[in-house]
């Protein structure tokens, strides 16, 4: 895809999008309840965002302690790095979408789902260890010999 259009999308194709919904919410509901609405979005986002995180960093955490690599733990705390981006914006549209994120259930099925769709991840469950074939042990052949120190 042309880089051009996908600036031209993010930079100002959604800001125009958000201010035409806020201009419309506006004119029903008034000004300032749609600026109080738009502040309170994101506070309250921030502060999920800021529960998240920490219940992600524990995670991590966790599996650090277990000797494990916290691959998806940390992918996970990137996305919720840009759910807070998000929410922080001004706007209804980037509000659903950060709320949308921050349901930990959610957030793990679209990670699972691009991991599985980019090539990265392969069929295999990444919390499961790989299956062994026990009728035919992985056997590496070589030769050794045993030296003394006398």
């Amino acid at each position: 895809m042309n880089p051009l259009f996908l600036f031209l999308l993010f930079f100002i194709g959604i800001p125009l999008i958000e201010l035409y919904f806020l201009i419309e919410v506006g004119s029903e509901i008034g000004a300032i309840p749609t600026i109080t609405l738009t502040v309170f979005t994101a506070v309250l986002g921030g502060m999920m965002v800021r529960v998240q995180g920490f219940s992600t960093a524990l995670r991590v955490r966790e599996a650090l302690e277990r000797e494990e690599v916290p691959a998806l733990e940390m992918m996970e705390g990137v996305v919720l790095l840009v759910t807070g981006f998000m929410l922080l914006l001004p706007g209804f549209i980037t509000d659903f979408i950060g709320f949308l994120l921050l349901a930990p259930p959610i957030r793990r099925a679209l990670l699972l789902y691009f991991l599985k769709h980019s090539g990265i991840m392969q069929r295999q469950s990444p919390m499961q260890p790989p299956k062994r074939d026990k009728a035919n042990p992985r056997v590496i052949e070589g030769e050794y010999r045993q030296l003394d120190d006398d």
